[in-house]
């Protein structure tokens, strides 16, 4: 064994990369980003030939490892939560035709919002799906489900949803790892019978995906990943999920007096559940996330005993979870450890000084502001969503990947005039482009501005899809070329960018506005390499 200091993201990954990982699958989005990084930084990967290029979004990602797990190599699909949504048709569908090669679809979730739109909790989606789930508590057990989780995948037919949380995903803790393997090659899956879900064909493996569930129960029964531990005050029994069960110990140095189920492996495990129900008065549930496991207690248990969470009020019914918190509901005084200073100022976050974005939003408000006062202004997922903040106050939305086009359109069919629509480049080839289409078909007026930095910046500068190529895709989908606009957002410009930007405005139908200038900070990046 060698010790190594790892992020959570970066213990799971070295996990699967000793498992014998063929390829990694992901479009990059905090707080998943570090996993495939890792992977691609891995002098065994590269050796090995592992995949490791990011995917256009999360949906093609999916369907890419399982396409690998169809060939029978060992895949593993990363996105964050939001990112599970837009997986969600290809990976609740592969529960049904279960895989060859062993499949881990990993989800980040992000309690608190951080860099998020929303608090949603993925264990939902495994639960929905009907497949296996692990949830570690910490790097080191983030390391081994990955180890192990292949073979699970592999025993059981059906991929495995791993789930992580934003403080673990982006903490280090010294990990164990263990001797790399190669496991055997299976051969291709040679039944069509499993992966085309005809509906003769899908209501069979349906049915047979329901008889899996008592097995994986089971082995969440016995699965190391779920302890039991005896306690002498049974008035109060608790179940610790994932790193909650790190904030409930943080409390307790000495061990805790109560019953504690720790939860790593789903489906729950019934036995010890109604074990811990049957001994104590009350049961508190520590997630970090939704209360899931809350909810599924409460319809196992009924009125039969109180089970206290994020229902009832005993901890906080939104945002993360830390010691503090659990230490309040268990009813310690709360020495606000993990609260922020008084002293300490919140600063937003801004775009960078020198950002091409800037460039773009300054002409954007003043001519929309000067000429176009019905303006509404549709944002969408990235770097230019700071744009909705000072200086700039300039958009109106920001829902989800590529709503601005299909919202500027919307609001076009409803009599807005101008509707404008801005997105990033990595952002439109990730989901905005079947919205230029839907314009396209109906001549929509609409104005579209693909901000174009040449990179995936909100993420940390990984590669964008359609780079050197966005022109090309605008005119397939049908653009007019006349219509498709490129401009260098620069003070300099500022003229010729004004002028472009109230022609295409004016004109009655679909156009796309291009400000391409590359992102300041990949540029530095590039700059500092060149001079070593």
């Amino acid at each position: 064994m060698k010790k190594q200091l790892l992020l959570g993201d970066e213990a799971l990954a070295q996990g699967a990369l000793d498992a014998g990982l063929s390829g990694v699958y992901a479009y990059p989005g905090t707080p998943s980003t570090e996993i495939t990084e890792y992977i691609q930084g891995a002098p065994e990967a590269t050796e090995r030939k592992v995949h490791s290029r990011w995917s256009a979004n999360e949906k093609t990602a999916m369907e890419a490892a399982l396409g690998m797990s169809f060939a029978g190599k060992r895949a593993m699909v990363c996105m964050k939560h939001v990112g599970m949504n837009v997986a969600a048709d290809c990976f609740v569908n592969a529960g049904i035709t279960g895989v060859r090669g062993g499949l881990i679809v990993v989800a980040a979730d992000d309690p608190g919002m951080h860099s998020s739109q929303n608090e949603q909790d993925s264990r939902f989606y495994g639960d929905f799906a009907l497949i296996p789930m692990y949830e570690p508590s910490n790097q080191q057990e983030a390391y081994d489900m990955a180890r192990t989780g292949f073979d699970f995948s592999e025993k059981t037919g059906e991929p495995v949803l791993m789930r992580l949380v934003t403080r673990l995903a982006h903490s280090r803790a010294g990990v164990e790892c263990r001797e790399a393997q190669l496991p055997p090659a299976l051969p291709a899956a040679d039944d069509a019978r499993q992966f085309v879900l005809l509906p003769g064909i899908a209501r069979k493996r349906y049915h047979a995906l329901l008889e899996k569930q008592p097995s994986l129960v089971q082995a969440s029964e016995e699965s190391p990943y779920n302890s039991y531990t005896d306690g002498s005050d049974k008035s109060l029994g608790i179940v610790a999920c994932g790193i909650g069960y790190n904030y409930l110990m943080e409390n307790y140095p000495d061990g805790c007096p109560h019953p504690v189920l720790k939860i790593g492996q789903y489906p729950l495990p019934r036995k010890q559940l109604l074990k811990i129900a049957a001994e104590c008065d009350a049961l508190l549930v520590i997630e970090d996330g939704q209360p899931f496991v809350e909810k599924q207690l409460k319809g196992y248990l009924g009125n039969a005993l109180r089970v206290k969470g994020r229902m009832d009020g005993t901890l906080p019914p939104d945002g993360e979870l830390n010691p503090d918190i659990v230490a309040k509901a268990l009813g310690f005084e709360n020495k606000s450890t993990f609260s922020t200073p008084p002293i300490v100022e919140m600063r937003p976050p801004a775009l960078c000084e020198g950002c091409g974005h800037r460039d773009m939003y300054t002409i954007l408000t003043k001519v929309l502001r000067e000429e176009f006062p019905e303006h509404r202004v549709f944002g969408d997922i990235g770097c230019y969503t700071l744009g909705a903040g000072a200086p700039f106050h300039a958009i109106h939305s920001c829902v989800d990947m590529g709503a601005s086009i299909t919202m500027a359109k919307g609001a076009a069919d409803a009599g807005i005039y101008p509707a404008v629509a801005v997105i990033g480049d990595s952002t439109f080839t990730h989901s905005g482009m079947t919205g230029l289409l839907d314009c396209v078909n109906e001549k929509s007026n609409v104005t579209i501005v693909i901000s174009d930095n040449e990179t995936t910046a909100m993420t940390g500068g990984q590669d964008s899809a359609g780079t050197g190529r966005l022109e090309s895709i605008c005119a397939g989908i049908g653009v007019e070329p006349e219509h498709i606009r490129v401009v260098v957002p620069l003070k300099k410009n500022y003229e010729e960018m004004e002028r472009i930007l109230r022609e295409e405005l004016l004109y009655p139908g679909v156009s796309v506005i291009i400000p391409r200038r590359e992102c300041i900070q990949t540029l530095a990046r590039k700059k500092r390499k060149q001079a070593k």
